[in-house]
């Protein structure tokens, strides 16, 4: 049997105790919204412990970190990822691009309380960022995040809508992306979405049974949201920027210690 990179590259964490959560496109697939990927993305606690634990891991995947900026507490503390590539037999080619701090997402206690966990065979464990959680980091300047987030909410939907719980409803009503959807939503959960409203005036126009403003409304969200995440990222791409600079220059210094 061919060995699966992204369960050897799991598995591995595991084995050395990594506190970790997997989101990304791997996530997205065990969330029932298939995305194609070749790399594993991790939110990773950023502790002096833990990143030991993940250097072993990654000593052992023979992973070497392909760009700036290096592996260090205080450039995942700014929220930055750390980006390596494996050359293990197993595993070899795969990508790992690890994360800490990602815009308008809880800390990684707050994640960890609310992870998902899921067993595979031959018996290890893969941690999830909760559904919820994983949308909300999604929520970027890229094009492709937002077809995803759509994905993601209308296969919880269609999942749970038989006998959905109050959470779920919550869930819906803060994060579809489409117009049908929130109007359904209106009408059978009229209560919950007029509760709504002041976390999410857009619902507005579902309550009123407004499809074109509904979808102008939610199209001028996303743009914020992009907009968010370009101001968020025009400072860290900056400090890339410069450390690109110094290794150019002096590959020691812009390698970090």
């Amino acid at each position: 049997m061919t060995p699966n990179p992204i369960l050897k590259v799991l598995s591995t964490l595991g084995l050395h105790r990594v506190r970790y959560l997997l989101i990304g496109g791997q996530a997205c697939v065990f969330y029932g919204a298939a995305e194609f990927s070749r790399d594993t993305d991790v939110a990773l606690l950023a502790e002096a412990e833990n990143l030991q634990r993940l250097s072993s891991a990654l000593e052992e995947l023979q992973a070497d970190c392909i760009a700036v900026p290096p592996l260090d507490a205080d450039y995942l503390a700014r929220g930055h990822a750390v980006h390596f590539q494996c050359r293990h037999p197993d595993a070899r080619g795969m990508r790992i691009d690890v994360i800490s701090v990602m815009r308008g997402v809880a800390p990684f206690e707050e994640l960890w309380q609310r992870r998902t966990t899921l067993e595979i065979p031959p018996g290890f464990q893969i941690e999830l960022m909760a559904l919820p959680d994983l949308v909300q980091a999604k929520k970027t300047q890229r094009d492709k995040d937002w077809p995803m987030i759509r994905r993601l909410v209308e296969a919880n939907f269609v999942e749970f809508r038989a006998h959905p719980s109050a959470e779920q409803v919550g869930f819906w009503l803060g994060e579809s992306r489409t117009p049908e959807m929130l109007l359904e939503l209106a009408r059978q959960h009229p209560d919950q979405l007029a509760a709504a409203i002041g976390q999410r005036p857009l619902l507005a126009r579902a309550q009123a049974g407004d499809e074109a403003a509904l979808a102008s409304e939610l199209e001028l969200e996303e743009k914020r949201h992009r907009e968010e995440d370009r101001a968020y990222w025009m400072p860290l791409r900056a400090e890339l920027e410069e450390l690109r600079r110094k290794r150019r220059h002096d590959p020691k210094e812009g390698a970090g210690s």
